[in-house]
């Protein structure tokens, strides 16, 4: 018979909540952790039970414990889910940290391409709002992005169509003008070569491998919001998660 999964160990709750501040951007590299009494104060668990926290995150590789010092975020090359943009946005009103910035190529009505249509629900008239961005740091592009949004959705959201960043996210600035609140998301990947277009925004070789992410964010009643695809280049560390093996 299934059965229901218990709740995480509180260490592992307390170690994935320090890791979705790492990857949201709240602690970034070089930021120092909270110490394993501030943990056990914190979180109201042992001391223990902080240091294993402590000890999963750095088995995964986000923190580095120094001598006398204390525990701190190690420099990463991260690819960031949505869920963490999301996550940033909803926090601070930013989707971004700082030194990351988004270049908006293109934006406007298009007609969708079949996988996208089929992912919106749209039937005959496959038109709908594209909006494509490039987000970079100092070190040059580290995502390029198209979202497509419902003819429904574009109506009611003029800015999606304007070439100015929405510093807020688009899927926030599209829950406060349609009131339609994303309530789940479902992703799914695949690796291959990038196209011609795709290589020149990340500044690739041609040819050159890449992630390829399509996310579909549903809203309270199940019905599609968003679909997006993130292409992310090489050399950067993918998606983590950890699971139980019983």
């Amino acid at each position: 018979m299934p059965q229901i999964e218990e709740a995480q160990p509180k260490y592992l709750q307390i170690a994935h909540y320090i890791r979705d501040q790492i990857l949201r951007g709240d602690l970034r590299p070089g930021d120092e952790v909270p110490s394993e009494r501030q943990l056990a104060a914190n979180w109201k668990v042992s001391r223990p039970t902080a240091a294993r926290s402590l000890q999963a995150l750095s088995h995964q590789g986000l923190v580095e414990k120094r001598q006398g010092s204390g525990t701190y975020v190690r420099s990463l090359e991260v690819n960031r889910r949505a869920r963490e943009l999301y996550g940033r946005a909803r926090q601070t009103g930013k989707i971004y940290t700082p030194g990351e910035y988004a270049v908006i190529t293109s934006a406007g009505w298009s007609e969708a391409p079949a996988y996208v249509a089929e992912a919106l629900g749209l039937s005959k008239d496959r038109r709908a709002v594209c909006r494509r961005w490039v987000t970079n740091n100092q070190d040059g592009p580290m995502t390029l992005s198209t979202s497509w949004f419902a003819p429904d959705v574009g109506q009611r959201a003029p800015r999606l169509t304007d070439l100015e960043r929405i510093q807020e996210g688009t899927l926030m600035y599209v829950e406060s003008v349609t009131g339609r609140r994303g309530s789940y998301a479902e992703d799914r990947m695949c690796a291959r070569q990038a196209t011609g277009n795709e290589a020149a925004d990340l500044q690739l070789e041609p040819g050159a491998a890449v992630l390829i992410v399509h996310h579909v964010v549903y809203d309270l009643q199940d019905r599609p919001l968003e679909f997006a695809e993130a292409t992310y280049p090489p050399n950067r560390w993918a998606f983590e998660q950890g699971y139980p093996l019983t």
